[in-house]
């Protein structure tokens, strides 16, 4: 959808229509979405190079890294828009290509840059693809949940860039799916719209939906994120929860603090969640995962040894982003 503009009325999914927006929950017991080994060229170039990763069901899965890194390219792959030089790809077992038809009953999509014809009606193009479903969302519900119940009669050309993404959304949504991909659904949107977003899909995977998460929002990630697939270079260079790869990255988290007196390291060192002790002039810099705080404040209280001017600091997703892909600037529009 179009990236320019700001969004009018935000997205807010409200409590009060639990049953307008209500999925069919997919079948418990296997992945949603299973790459493996996936590979795609174009020419000498390299876009994706024996990228694998499975998506649990009901899971939100994020896919980040810096431009040009290869996101788009894996799901667009993913969803059988483009094919695939080698590997395989199912989607709550199905192939994504050779079962096109059925893929497309239980896969929405939200792609970063589409369009509609400029004179066509919101109502219009709503209506036109719920035709394309056998039990469609209801339209109405969904607009209004989605801010867009008073724009069906206006034309597309009309819309702001939120305007759009927000329809892009609707269109994603409008099958009922059991899969949701969503490439940079928040892009053009201002702060409260995009938070607004964030509770829409919280709610739909709250309703049984797997949503795989195309962003450059390192905030967007580590909220609404079980999981993180960090690419670069078309790789996955790094795979897990944003916490342990922020732990990974950094070390996990430090304390800083002056001690009121000198003691022995191996008061803090032989604590399991210790994993270095550093001095930096009168301070003491402990790093470590877990409770480290309380098990460095109890394990030098039983020294006799006070800490004062305690600090601490927990390593981001966005520190994270940057010690593993070596790329000091989040992607901003993926090619």
């Amino acid at each position: 959808m179009g990236n320019s503009g700001n969004a009018g009325a935000g997205l807010a999914l409200r409590a009060d229509r639990p049953q307008a927006l209500s999925w069919p929950r997919p079948d418990a017991g296997r992945p949603a979405v299973e790459i493996a080994h996936l590979r795609k060229t174009y020419g000498e170039l390299v876009a994706v190079d024996d990228v694998s990763f499975s998506v649990a069901e009901g899971e939100i899965f994020g896919v980040l890294g810096p431009n040009g890194a290869g996101k788009t390219t894996i799901v667009e792959c993913a969803i059988g828009l483009r094919a695939p030089d080698s590997g395989t790809i199912r989607l709550l077992g199905m192939d994504a290509r050779a079962d096109r038809d059925e893929v497309h009953e239980v896969v929405g999509v939200q792609l970063q840059s589409s369009a509609q014809p400029d004179r066509l009606r919101v109502g219009e193009i709503l209506d036109m693809y719920q035709s394309f479903y056998r039990e469609p969302a209801d339209v109405k519900e969904l607009t209004d949940a989605l801010g867009l119940g008073g724009k069906r009669n206006d034309y597309y050309r009309s819309l702001s860039g939120g305007q759009r993404q927000r329809l892009s959304v609707a269109l994603a949504l409008i099958g009922r799916p059991k899969v949701a991909v969503l490439d940079e659904m928040t892009t053009g949107l201002d702060p409260q719209a995009r938070r607004d977003a964030w509770e829409l899909i919280e709610g739909m995977r709250e309703r049984g939906v797997t949503i795989l998460l195309v962003t450059h929002f390192m905030e967007e990630a580590e909220r609404l994120c079980d999981r993180v697939a960090l690419v670069d270079n078309g790789r996955v260079v790094a795979l897990g929860t944003p916490a342990s790869l922020a732990a990974q990255a950094r070390g996990g988290k430090s304390v800083r603090f002056s001690p009121s007196a000198p003691f022995d390291d191996r008061v803090l060192t032989d604590l399991p969640e210790v994993t270095r002790v550093g001095h930096e002039g009168n301070h003491v810099v402990v790093t470590g995962t877990g409770e480290l705080v309380n098990a460095v404040l109890f394990a030098l209280d039983a020294a006799g040894v006070t800490a004062r001017d305690v600090q601490l600091n927990s390593s981001n997703l966005d520190e994270a982003f940057v010690a593993l892909t070596g790329d000091a600037s989040t992607a901003r529009k993926e090619n």
